[in-house]
């Protein structure tokens, strides 16, 4: 009988294989992405000494009033334009993308190309 792995178990797998490729600095910290059913996730963390500089995510009550839902394309936006906008503020204006293990479309492109338009580079 051929056992399927869960879908969970192969998306740790997915990213601890892409944390071996690249960790975050201080002068280029790491973007980490993670989603739930029900909320978005976006911290800016800098591997060296394990600080998270800056996070935003649907839970928080400044960025859940702008929002209809917590789980849809929009709200994944808009946690990238938050984040974005707080690194930009504390000068961090480069950084490296990490999707989490998660593939790279719908929310996850979402927040991506939010943070971009917003002014960070990856």
């Amino acid at each position: 009988m051929v056992k399927k792995e869960s879908r969970q178990k192969v998306r740790v797998k997915k990213h601890n294989r892409m944390r071996n490729r690249f960790s975050g600095t201080a002068e280029r910290p790491r973007l980490a992405v993670f989603r739930s059913n029900n909320h978005m996730y976006a911290q800016i963390i800098d591997d060296t000494v394990g600080n998270t500089l800056v996070s935003a995510s649907t839970l928080e009550k400044s960025v859940v009033s702008e929002l209809k839902k917590t789980n849809d394309v929009e709200a994944a936006a808009y946690v990238g334009t938050v984040i974005a906008k707080r690194a930009i503020e504390k000068g961090i204006k480069t950084v490296v993308f990490d999707r989490g293990g998660f593939i790279y479309q719908g929310k996850i492109a979402a927040l991506a190309d939010a943070a971009r338009e917003a002014g960070l580079e990856f």
